[in-house]
């Protein structure tokens, strides 16, 4: 039995999130018919991460175990001819029998994108937070280096899915400007429920004065989530990076903005 990790990227405008839910157009099940087409069965597909409704990935893994013999260079072709042109799988490779999408993954990057201007750009709707008041990046990055650490995490993130413990460690938080469009990019050594989206909405609510940057860390240590910012909206939210690092698994993957 082989074990197989497939790379792809996917606009998420028109799925409820990776994981398959009942009666409901989700990407993992788009997926997995799609490898049960090209290797002639049922698989199940496991993925890096539970992307929410209508969240994109610039990146992304996923594995599934099968028999086929098919070549790890002709997979991708073989899937995309299945796949409809908003999940395209852009790499393969065969990895050890340990290796696990999530549970392998050792450190994800997510980047929001919000369109600061004025007037909305409708090539932007469903890729990117119209915000028509101005924003002032240097607030922005100056409360976003306050989540980096490692800290409880649980006034930013929403209640859905249990979890053993909120503590999380975040690398890396960066703002920048490129003309109308501000980038927001984290990276860490796992996600919250829309931890990444509550982190986001925090740092524009200092830019609008809301709270000060310096404030964010006595929020976090008071675990109060009505003490933060907003979750803002999914469709701005991209997937930009994966990291694995074990043994003949070592491999990440990166796509950003920058």
């Amino acid at each position: 039995m082989r074990n197989l990790a497939v790379f792809l990227i996917y606009e998420g405008t028109a799925y409820h999130g990776w994981q398959i839910q009942q009666g409901l157009p989700t990407v993992q099940e788009t997926l997995a018919k799609a490898v049960a087409d090209v290797v002639g069965g049922p698989v199940h597909v496991a993925g890096c991460g539970r992307t929410d409704a209508g969240v994109h990935a610039r990146c992304y893994c996923a594995n599934f175990r099968t028999d086929s013999r098919i070549p790890v260079d002709r997979l991708p072709y073989a899937l995309n001819t299945h796949l409809p042109p908003d999940i395209v799988v852009t790499g393969a490779r065969e990895v050890s029998e340990n290796f696990n999408a999530v549970g392998s993954c050792v450190k994800k990057e997510y980047t929001y994108m919000i369109y600061n201007s004025r007037v909305r750009d409708p090539f932007y709707v469903n890729r990117a937070w119209f915000y028509p008041r101005h924003l002032d990046e240097h607030i922005m990055a100056e409360a976003a280096a306050q989540f980096v650490g490692t800290h409880d995490f649980a006034a930013v993130r929403s209640v859905g899915t249990d979890v053993k413990s909120t503590v999380r460690t975040v690398y890396a938080y960066d703002v920048w400007r490129e003309a109308e469009r501000i980038y927001l990019r984290v990276s860490a050594n796992g996600f919250l429920y829309n931890m990444a989206r509550a982190m986001a909405g925090t740092v524009v609510y200092a830019a609008e004065g809301k709270i000060a940057p310096k404030d964010i860390g006595a929020i976090l240590d008071s675990g109060n989530r009505t003490a933060a910012g907003p979750t803002v909206p999914a469709g701005g939210l991209y997937m930009t990076g994966v990291w694995y690092d074990k043994g003949q698994d070592r491999f990440f993957l990166n796509n950003g903005f920058r």
